[in-house]
């Protein structure tokens, strides 16, 4: 397996320079980012600011691009046209090194955990300090224990995830991925699943470690409810775009035709409940011979 080369001064410059974003006020800055996968597309002229130390939601149908915003953040993807900025940085000009280097301030909070299954809950959270760092086992074990004690569940150590319930499986994963104390938690689909009572814990649980570890968090989901208690921004995609923007109390009193669509589980309004096609009675009686 190759090394990725070691970033040029220059091109290191060049990534820093892309980005005016003051990476002390925000985190993540998304500029007129589109995006396709070859003629489909997927994001056109997404513009959104994530501050430092918030919970900013992203909200929509599925298949309305949630998922490849994360991407795109996460260098997994770039750009067609826009800028991406983590942290000061322009993501999609940074090298394979330093690229790596920054991830490694990243947690992720993947749909239904992904944990190891070979892996008890212990090694879960283990695994990514022993993958980046070099401390001693003895301080790893300190490490591990203390994560686990902060989402309730010290006592699940020696569990292996098949006995686990799926909310003790998601907070494990909430443990794993604040594991490097990140500057940046991404979730995609935290509450998918979830019973009302896990549901709270986990978004409870969201809210009090981003605020405790003054970390970012960036939060995928179609949960309404849930999230306009626990975050201070949302934005809302639909086909690609933004459609609507704003605080929990903004949303609440929102009379836009798509946020009240989605607020209120309407199956009439700008998403459309029949997929295009041609008229019906044109359909039903066109010539198929």
């Amino acid at each position: 397996m190759s090394i990725p080369a070691k970033p040029s001064s220059s091109r290191a410059a060049e990534a820093i320079a892309a980005c005016r974003v003051d990476p002390t006020a925000a985190a993540v800055e998304l500029t007129d980012v589109s995006f396709a996968y070859d003629v489909r597309p997927i994001l056109s002229g997404i513009t959104m600011t994530i501050p430092r130390g918030k919970i900013v939601a992203i909200m929509g149908a599925s298949g309305s691009g949630k998922t490849t915003i994360l991407r795109l953040i996460g260098g997994q993807l770039r750009p067609k046209s826009g800028g991406v900025c983590v942290g000061g940085l322009s993501v999609p000009d940074l090298e394979p090194e330093a690229l790596y280097a920054l991830r490694r301030k990243f947690g992720m909070l993947f749909q239904f955990g992904a944990l190891f299954t070979d892996m008890s809950v212990f090694e879960n959270i283990a695994f990514p300090m022993r993958e980046h760092t070099e401390l001693p086992e003895e301080l790893i074990r300190d490490l591990v224990l203390m994560k686990l004690h902060a989402v309730g569940l010290r006592g699940a150590a020696h569990l292996m995830p098949a006995e686990l319930s799926g909310g003790m499986a998601r907070r494990v994963a909430l443990a794993r991925a604040i594991a490097l104390d990140p500057m940046l938690v991404m979730y995609d689909e935290p509450f998918a699943g979830l019973d009302p009572i896990s549901l709270g814990v986990i978004g409870q649980l969201i809210r009090r470690l981003n605020d405790a570890l003054s970390i970012t968090s960036v939060v995928v989901t179609h949960d309404v409810y849930e999230s306009l208690k626990i975050v201070d921004y949302l934005y809302f995609v639909s086909e690609g775009r933004i459609v609507a923007a704003g605080t929990p109390e903004e949303v609440h009193a929102s009379s836009d035709l798509f946020v009240r669509q989605f607020i209120d589980g309407a199956p009439d309004g700008p998403v459309a409940f029949h997929y295009p096609a041609p008229a019906y009675r044109e359909e039903l009686f066109a010539d198929v011979g």
